[in-house]
């Protein structure tokens, strides 16, 4: 400004003008703003009633006023917050004043997605994210039943192994009875103690045999338990029912597991050639003459430590099935739409945003308005205040003077000196007040 003129220098004056501008533009956006954080805020509350009844297990008049009740103070909370936010923000100048504004207004939003924010997106995503959680245990359900399966599979090959042992014990029998071990042609004690242990392998393999069935019943039983699973997990509907028959299914199918787990006959291999080779009921030795007898215990011994060998190596092929890893430990446990939607948090992340955004969305506006006041007090710091009046102040102020000479009047002449100098006084700027 001119200090001997008093006037405002050109770019002074177009500060004026601008922040008048953005003045006019603030004050038609209030005309709006408080509908608008308004209908922000009960839309908030619409969807936080929706997330605060899935959660209530009570159906009845009570929960109904306490989930109406818990919404409404959220949106009010809400409306509150950031009315507040958007006047005292942007108003206060001083760096100490605005720390503790923004400071005060991360806290309001923390507090608000506490209240609110998971609750709406329990109401956006919560079926969605049981429906999730129903697809991921039905994934861990087949990965138990497969890994189940294949050790039960696994423990059936075991009876190619105790085929070949047995199959082994009876060649040696038949070549003991054309006298090919022992040198001594007949079915002596060396044959029998060969033939028992072949029959004794031979029930194993019975065995063995009798639960490949059982096994193949079980996996299919178990597969079909899961496409009834998954059948309920994309099935259109209410989530919570078909939660009920999921549970159902899961505990079926966890028995199914356990049932192939059982059906595993490698412990029962290991058993079986740890006794092979323990449990030998050695046979009288027939021989006729004293030479025969020494070479049926030699043969015997020879034949002991080959039974030891086979035994050995079938408990090692047992073991290498037992030690493969077992089925994962699965659960089913309902929840709600509100954990669920934790839970998985990451695969509805659009629906967290959106839930998060309609109660903070408020905070852009409150930047905005704080940033435009700013603004215009830069673009008024260097200009008087005189300078700042708009014509219809002016015209306010000339009548309110007016009317204070008026007063003055009626109450009775002043002074000469008194009036002339409150005439002539010269007034902020460097000009004089008219007569």
């Amino acid at each position: 400004m001119d200090e001997e003129t008093g006037r405002l220098s050109r770019s002074e004056a177009r500060g004026v003008r601008y922040a008048r501008e953005l003045e006019g533009h603030l004050g038609w956006l209030d005309s709006f703003t408080g509908a608008a954080l308004g209908v922000l805020a009960v839309a908030s509350g619409i969807y936080t009633y929706l997330g605060v009844s899935s959660l209530l297990d009570d159906t009845g008049a009570m929960s109904f006023f306490a989930a109406i009740a818990y919404s409404v103070a959220v949106s009010v909370g809400i409306f509150v917050f950031w009315s507040y936010m958007m006047r005292l923000l942007p108003a206060v100048r001083s760096a100490a004043a605005r720390m503790g504004l923004f400071l005060s207004m991360i806290a309001g939003s923390l507090a608000i997605v506490a209240m609110s924010s998971w609750l709406n997106a329990a109401a956006l995503a919560g079926a969605a994210a049981v429906e999730q959680h129903m697809a991921t245990t039905v994934q861990t359900y087949q990965s138990a039943l497969e890994t189940a399966h294949a050790t039960a599979v696994a423990s059936q090959s075991l009876e190619l192994d105790v085929a070949r042992v047995r199959q082994s014990f009876e060649d040696l029998s038949e070549q003991e009875a054309t006298g090919q071990l022992s040198g001594f042609a007949g079915e002596g004690a060396v044959f029998r103690l060969l033939r028992q242990k072949s029959d004794e392998l031979a029930a194993l393999q019975i065995q063995i045999a009798e639960q490949e069935p059982l096994v193949d019943r079980a996996f299919s039983e178990g597969n079909a338990i899961l496409s009834r699973m998954r059948a309920l997990t994309v099935e259109p509907g209410a989530v919570e029912p078909r939660s009920v028959l999921f549970s159902e299914e899961a505990v079926r199918l966890a028995g199914v597991i356990t049932q192939l787990r059982q059906l595993s006959v490698a412990p029962l291999v290991v058993r079986a050639a740890n006794d092979l080779s323990r449990s030998v009921v050695l046979p009288e030795l027939d021989g006729s003459t004293i030479t025969i007898q020494e070479g049926q215990s030699a043969t015997m011994n020879s034949v002991l430590t080959v039974l030891g060998q086979r035994a050995e190596t079938l408990r090692q092929a047992a073991e290498q099935v037992i030690a493969l890893p077992p089925p994962p430990d699965t659960t089913y446990t309902p929840i709600s739409t509100a954990d669920a939607v934790i839970l998985y948090a990451a695969n509805f992340v659009p629906s967290w945003a959106g839930a998060i955004a309609i109660d903070l969305l408020p905070a852009v506006l409150v930047f905005i308005v704080a940033i435009t006041q700013a603004a215009i007090r830069s673009a008024r710091e260097r200009a008087a205040t005189e300078d700042l009046l708009t014509l219809a102040e002016l015209r306010a102020a000339v009548r309110a003077l007016r009317e204070v000479e008026d007063s003055l009047d009626r109450d009775g002449p002043a002074p000469k000196a008194e009036t002339e100098g409150r005439r002539l006084a010269p007034v902020e700027g460097g000009r004089q007040s008219a007569p």
